[in-house]
Formats: C-alpha cells, structure tokens, sequence
C-alpha cells in the first residue's frame, strides 16, 4: 500500500482535475497571446479569463461519444465560457496542450523528488558522520577483506546519490520544453516568437524544432534517471538487508513496538521494508524500457506512446517518491550494533591484515610471488583450523627471517588501516 502522504504529495499531481487545470492554462496563455496580436478582442478576453472552467465528470460524459480527449475537453470549457470559446485552441493540435502539459506535470513531480533526494544525503551524511570512526570488516565476494568504517559505507552512498541529484536536475531542465507550434510543428497557424511567449509563462522552454508531439528521447531519460535513481535505492536497501541477516547483525530496521516478524516464529525481526524496495525498483526499471519502446513513432508521431505513458509517468514518479521516503526513513532509524561489527571484524582471526604482512615482505626485499606464497602458506592454514593468524605466523621461521615481532605486531594495527578515513570524508562531503 502506498502510504497517505505519497498520495496526497505526488499523487495529486496525476489526478485528472491537476491535468485538465494545466490544459486550461496553456489554452488561456495562448488566448492571452492572441488577445496581445489583436485577434482576441479585449472583451472576449475578459468574458473567457472569467468564465473559463471545467468539469471532469462532464469530460468523461463527452469523451464516450467524441472518443476524443482534448475535444472533450474543449467542449466542456466551451460550455462555461459561451459564444467566446471560438476563441479557444486557435491554431493548436490537440499535444500542444497534452505535451506541454504533461511536461509540466513531469516537471511538477520531478521537483518532489528534487527535495526527496536532498532528504536522503541529510540522512545519509548524519548517519556517515555518526559512525565515521565505527569498524567493520569490509567484504568483497561476501568474504571478508579489509577493515572500513560504516561510516564510509554510508559516505560512498552518499556520493552515489549526489550523483543522482546532479543528473536528476539535468533531466529536469530536459524536460522541462513545451510545444505550441501547431499540427506538424511548422507554426503553420502561430508563430515562433507566440511559442516563446506562452510557454515562458508557464515556466516552460521552447522545444528548438518539434513535430506533432515534444521528442520522446526526452522523457525515455527522464524515466531512465528515475530507474537509475531507483537502483541505487536498491542497491542500499540490499546492504540493510544483507547487514540484518541473523550471521551477521550488523545492522537492523527500526522494529517498532507491537511489529510482528511472522505469524508462526515469534522471534522473527525481518527487513521488510528494504526487501519491498527491491520489488518496486524492478517496476521502476522495466517502466525506463516502455519508455525508450516510445522513441521511435511513425513519422511526425503515431499514438503508440501515449496508453504507456499515462501508465509510467504516475506509476514512476509515486514510486520513485516512495521508494525514496521509505529509503531515508530506514536510513534515519536503522538500528547500528557498533559491538557486533567489531565482533564480527575479529571472526577471520586476523586474516584481514594480510596485506599488510604480504607488503612488508616485500619491502624487505622478497619478490612478490615469494612474499605471497609465504603469507598464503600461513593464511590457509588459520583459515582451515580456524586458528589465530597472528599466531600462526609466529610459529613459521620462514618470517622471523624477514620480520621483527614489533614490525608483526604493526601490521594488524587496526588504525592504520583507516588513517586516511577524515581525508575520505573532506573528499565526499567538502
């Protein structure tokens, strides 16, 4: 279920009453460019900026005999404005006001989701603030590796998603182009300088050359940001959920009070919420192919796109504002055990700081290969007895011809391996 305040911020945007008010617009900013050249007179242009108006059910009634939106449309205007409405959609086709308004319309929930990513860095530089200096095992594989902090897990998220803001606003500004150029787009009934004109009051661009509809390219990478945006969102929640797995329990929802797990084992705390955004980023995906499917139409347009977008354009935009609230929720709120990383950082007995054990042989001159037979030999072994590392290689000979016991002992310095971490974070967040 999509929550309330999803349907009530980007929701509303998609409803029919939102749509047909952007068309009533762009009809009386082209009527007020007309009435500007004269051929509205004056008191015309008063009787339909008064009476101009529209009623859904009205539309809906006329469209089961027109069979035609706009004409619909246009029709129940008509009946509020009266004899004046002669006036109304001089010189357009019908996508001068469906395109134009629908770039208003995308621009309008693009804004949302503008602000729902600013939302989600805030709480992710909280979160990689809070735990700048907080160990964990790195994993690569799903093996472990190296130390980090999650603090700079959460930091190379919040780089990802600056990205995503940064491209986001490209998209925007892409989108954002009407159309008031007529049948074929050839200002056969209008001119260029009229364009610029009405769309500047809708705070809109002029499409440079357009056909019958604005260029689908522009909204296949609209939807394309908004699948990226939404794999990105995925790819943190599968973190979670992978770090709320029972071995590891690093990190974990926000269980509230009164929540169940499963309604046979009491004991089960799952993340839900994470893996539900794993599903909607699969819709979010597929929506971004119908949307370059619409690229390529017949000529100066055929209307193969439109039945898609009036699917993907809400469908999208509400997920994505979902997806992106419920992601900065769990981010806010997620439960960190500091304890079991460092817990779960000691579980290889060592055999992290490898490495640092491989690069200090060679600095003393070993080759590389010899250097790492010689540390592998050693790291093997621990690993299938689950003996300590460290301890291991205090028994072989073969290193103490090579190494001090205190040039061993800095080689598992656990801050050395992250000295560099507030250099990380100048570079991330400066």
């Amino acid at each position: 279920m999509i929550p309330r305040y999803t349907l009530e911020k980007m929701g509303k945007i998609w409803r029919p009453e939102n749509r047909y008010r952007k068309w009533l617009d762009i009809e009386l900013a082209v009527c007020e460019a007309w009435a500007e050249r004269g051929v509205i007179p004056r008191e015309s242009m008063e009787n339909i900026r008064r009476r101009a108006d529209f009623d859904v059910e009205r539309i809906d009634e006329i469209e089961k005999v027109t069979r035609h939106d706009v004409i619909a449309f246009t029709t129940s205007v008509a009946e509020y404005v009266g004899e004046d409405s002669r006036y109304i959609h001089r010189g357009l086709t019908s996508y001068d006001v469906v395109d134009t308004a629908l770039s208003m319309l995308l621009k309008e929930a693009g804004l949302i989701i503008r602000q729902d990513l600013l939302d989600l860095l805030d709480a992710l530089k909280s979160r990689a603030v809070e735990h700048r200096y907080t160990p964990m095992v790195g994993r690569s594989h799903g093996i472990h590796a190296e130390p980090i902090t999650f603090g700079l897990k959460l930091a190379i998220f919040y780089g990802e998603i600056s990205r995503h803001l940064n491209r986001w606003e490209a998209e925007l500004d892409t989108i954002s182009v009407g159309k008031i150029s007529g049948a074929v787009g050839t200002f056969a009934h209008l001119d260029p300088a009229m364009e610029t004109e009405v769309l500047e009051r809708l705070g809109l661009k002029s499409a440079p050359a357009s056909n019958q509809i604005i260029q689908r390219d522009r909204h296949a990478a609209y939807f394309s940001a908004l699948a990226l945006i939404a794999s990105s969102v995925e790819k943190i929640a599968v973190e979670i959920r992978h770090l709320q797995r029972s071995e590891v329990a690093e990190v974990e929802e926000f269980f509230h009070k009164g929540q169940k797990g499963s309604s046979a084992m009491p004991h089960k705390r799952n993340p839900v919420l994470t893996e539900n955004l794993s599903g909607l980023a699969r819709i979010v995906r597929a929506n971004a192919i119908a949307a370059m499917e619409n690229v390529p139409l017949w000529h100066e347009r055929d209307i193969s796109h439109s039945s898609v977008e009036r699917i993907i354009a809400p469908d999208s935009t509400i997920l994505a504002d979902f997806m992106l609230c419920r992601l900065t929720s769990v981010v806010r709120d997620m439960t960190v055990y500091p304890e079991k990383m460092l817990a779960n950082l000691h579980r290889s007995h060592g055999l992290i700081f490898s490495e640092s054990i491989l690069i200090r042989l060679v600095d003393r001159g070993l080759t590389r290969e010899d250097a790492y037979a010689l540390v592998q030999r050693n790291a093997m072994k621990a690993w299938e007895e689950g003996s300590d590392f460290k301890e291991t290689l205090l028994r072989d000979e073969d290193i103490f011809e090579h190494l001090t016991q205190e040039e061993l002992d800095a080689a598992f310095d656990l801050k050395h391996c992250l000295r560099w971490v507030d250099a990380i974070f100048e570079r991330v967040f400066s």
